[in-house]
């Protein structure tokens, strides 16, 4: 049965142009088809459209020879038509579940949203949010309800989302980057748990920069250039053998392997950590360790590759590392003489004065003897025209090397890259990857790379320090560590998402 179909899809944007131009899809029961491509393709507005929202917006144009649901004709559709479709017959799975869940409801009212619209009775509403918070895979369903977003784990809030799209009995559901800010065991019982709704009949329209996440569950995928469609085909054939230059690109720049020429001999010691603890208050009373006892160590030139579980304490210690937070017990022992520590944050656009242009950003955070703005954008490849753009106006690619540009600006000694590239496309992220190597080699910078995204860690890093529970459990040269791990946890993250290629689906 064809859940989707969509010819000749056009929409423009006010201020924008054209933005999806000629888009052709189709999806059936019990099939993903995954939309692929580059930052700026149109991915997520395509999202937005099948979901009827882009239709709402102010100035923007929609126009299809054919749009259905089902068999439902839904090119005419207003905005209270769409309303009572959305969540009926399509639903949408979001990236960020803490922005996209509201801080102030439980889960119980967030996933009921949609049968209290409907007005269904206060128990059957209850009793169908706990089942669809069961088939989400939350554990102890009934006990969350009162629950609200940030008392839960990453991986539990983008199951209370997938409750939410289901929770409606919609047949249709598109995922747009629902595994980018997971670690890598949760983002495969998340994948599996969408592969599974697909199995017991379900469409899935999975978009993703993620091409390991893909493969495991798409069973077509569709490339997406510039606003259109310029291939699609059978993932396992997409995969082994692209035909479109946009493809081969795609998978060609997909991390892979070992660095490619790892640090035998590494420079000095520019920081250590003894013992670092970092408490905070428990939400019931008590502390809670975020960082329990971890040491660490930073040497010039080398790559110190941090990975673990969400809320292992990788971002606590990266606070802890550029004095952003005090150890609560420990010690920071800097090397002598004492290094310059810059952070490279996971959002550029949050730490961004949203007012400020470029030039200005860069300006307020150059020490002496640093380069001018102009020779900054171009140590990290931007054009001087950037410069007069504000945050808000630049791709994520640009974002994030005006972010390392501030970073060079105070001339560091070590850069702490707290998640730089999980919001990334492939062939974006291995052109920041390309540029941190880059800067390290020619000014012999220490690097502290935190990701969820092992593939990435084993490409970038020398060593590789294994968090979980605030603790480092296992810690080596990066190869070593990849190729025979000795603690249990290391073994799972490895076998979640060690680095290696997926297997594309049979």
């Amino acid at each position: 049965m064809t859940l989707l179909e969509v010819t000749g899809l056009r929409v423009s944007l006010a201020g924008t142009g054209d933005v999806l131009r000629g888009v052709d899809l189709r999806v059936g029961a019990r099939e993903c088809l995954a939309i692929v491509g580059e930052s700026g393709a149109g991915k997520s507005v395509l999202a937005r459209t099948l979901l009827g929202l882009t239709q709402g917006e102010p100035g923007a144009r929609v126009h299809a020879d054919v749009f259905s649901l089902g068999e439902r004709d839904v090119r005419g559709v207003g905005r209270r038509g769409w309303r009572r479709l959305r969540g009926r017959e399509v639903s949408l799975v979001l990236q960020d579940a803490l922005q996209s869940l509201d801080p102030l409801r439980t889960v119980e009212a967030e996933v009921g949203e949609t049968l209290a619209v409907r007005r269904v009775g206060p128990a059957e509403r209850r009793r169908r949010v706990v089942s669809a918070l069961e088939a989400a895979g939350l554990p102890d369903a009934s006990r969350r309800l009162r629950q609200r977003p940030g008392e839960l784990s990453g991986g539990m809030r983008q199951r209370v989302l997938i409750a939410s799209a289901v929770v409606g009995g919609a047949r249709l559901i598109v995922a747009d980057e629902p595994t980018t800010a997971l670690d890598a065991t949760t983002a495969v019982h998340v994948l599996d748990l969408l592969a599974r709704l697909r199995d017991e009949g379900a469409g899935l329209i999975l978009i993703s920069h993620d091409l390991s996440a893909v493969a495991r569950v798409a069973d077509r995928i569709a490339v997406i250039d510039a606003g259109g469609i310029v291939e699609t085909g059978v993932a396992s054939t997409m995969l082994g053998a692209p035909a479109h230059p946009v493809t081969r690109a795609l998978i060609a720049a997909a991390p892979r392997g070992p660095k490619p020429a790892p640090v035998v001999d590494a420079g000095r010691v520019l920081l250590r950590g003894r013992a670092l603890v970092r408490r905070y208050r428990s939400p019931g009373g008590g502390t809670t360790a975020a960082v329990d006892g971890v040491d660490v160590t930073v040497r010039a030139g080398e790559t110190l590759g941090v990975v673990g579980e969400s809320g292992s304490g990788k971002s606590t210690l990266a606070r802890l590392l550029v004095g952003a937070e005090r150890p609560d017990s420990g010690a920071l022992e800097p090397g002598s003489p004492p290094p310059r520590l810059r952070l490279v944050p996971q959002d550029p656009l949050a730490s961004f004065d949203p007012r400020l242009t470029v030039e200005r950003i860069l300006r307020h955070a150059l020490r002496d003897g640093a380069p001018s703005p102009a020779e900054l954008l171009a140590r990290v490849g931007l054009a001087p025209a950037i410069l007069d753009r504000r945050p808000a106006t630049l791709s994520g690619g640009q974002r994030q090397r005006v972010a390392i540009a501030r970073a060079l600006a105070g001339r560091p000694d070590v850069l702490v890259c707290d998640e730089p590239v999980s919001a990334l496309d492939v062939t974006t992220q291995a052109e920041v990857l390309r540029l941190l190597a880059g800067l390290q080699r020619e000014d012999g910078l220490g690097v502290v790379f935190i990701s969820h995204d092992l593939a990435v860690v084993r490409v970038v890093s020398d060593r590789v320090a294994v968090m979980r529970h605030g603790r480092v459990v296992e810690e080596g040269p990066t190869e070593a560590v990849y190729a025979a791990p000795e603690h249990p946890f290391t073994r799972e993250l490895i076998a979640a998402g060690g680095g290696r290629t997926a297997t594309p689906r049979s």
